[in-house]
């Protein structure tokens, strides 16, 4: 028992490595480009601030370590896939084969919606948000945001998109695993919606047309989960493929 245990601890130490690896290989081809990578991400901010205003920086470090921080984020971010891949790799040997070949289309499925996440909230939210915000400025109030408190905004902001858009994956799992049945949740819908919005209210600033956009795309996204859950639902036990057979063919034998 010892035995297997280790060779598993060095598998894991291994393949973290290697993920630790990867990143760190990225960040070494994209430091030299980590202020465009600022420039690139403070664009949506920077269009709708008022003509001869600009970003600053609070603190002495800022302008230097702040480019350098989003670029390690970002190379986190690239390397998801890969990252995913590792644990993947580890835990397959322990799947069942029904289990793998179900597991692996929802671990690619969580990875695109995240990343369709962060780019809703980029391109969609960002625009209308920072728009709103800097035209609702009292007179007199110059719009100077600090470098190192917008990155930490919209590193949340990427997060909590990201995290939301996983609520079909989310339900896929609830059902798949026989913790909620599927009419359980059909029955809980109308609390579902109310949830949405609380989320939408808690993780986005304080402005209707933000936590609009996160609220109806988590709504959607659940009704979207919900309906493929139907998929994934176990079978009774004497259900199973195995009965599923010897039924079929003891009608096919009358």
């Amino acid at each position: 028992m010892e035995q297997p245990f280790l060779s598993h601890l060095v598998e894991l130490r291994q393949r973290i490595l290697r993920a630790l690896a990867m990143v760190m290989v990225l960040f070494l081809g994209l430091a030299f480009y980590a202020n465009e990578i600022y420039s690139f991400l403070a664009g949506p901010l920077l269009k709708h601030m008022p003509e001869g205003s600009q970003m600053v920086a609070i603190d002495v470090a800022s302008p230097f370590l702040t480019p350098f921080k989003l670029t390690l984020m970002v190379c986190v971010f690239l390397s998801i896939p890969f990252i995913l891949y590792q644990a993947w790799a580890f835990i397959a040997p322990g799947l069942y084969r029904h289990e793998r070949r179900m597991v692996l289309p929802l671990l690619v499925a969580s990875t695109l919606l995240f990343y369709a996440g962060v780019a809703f909230a980029y391109y969609v939210v960002f625009p209308v948000m920072f728009g709103f915000l800097t035209a609702t400025a009292p007179a007199g109030v110059a719009v100077m945001t600090d470098i190192a408190k917008y990155l930490d905004f919209v590193l949340t902001l990427f997060l909590a998109f990201g995290v939301a858009f996983e609520v079909p994956i989310a339900t896929i799992l609830l059902v798949w695993s026989g913790i909620v049945s599927r009419e359980t949740i059909g029955n809980n819908r109308p609390y579902v919606i109310v949830g949405a919005f609380v989320i939408g209210a808690v993780l986005t600033p304080p402005d209707v047309v933000s936590q609009t956009l996160l609220s109806v795309p988590i709504w959607l996204l659940f009704e979207f989960g919900f309906f493929f859950s139907r998929f994934f639902e176990p079978r009774p036990a004497y259900e199973t493929p195995r009965s599923i057979e010897h039924r079929d063919s003891s009608s096919s034998g009358d």
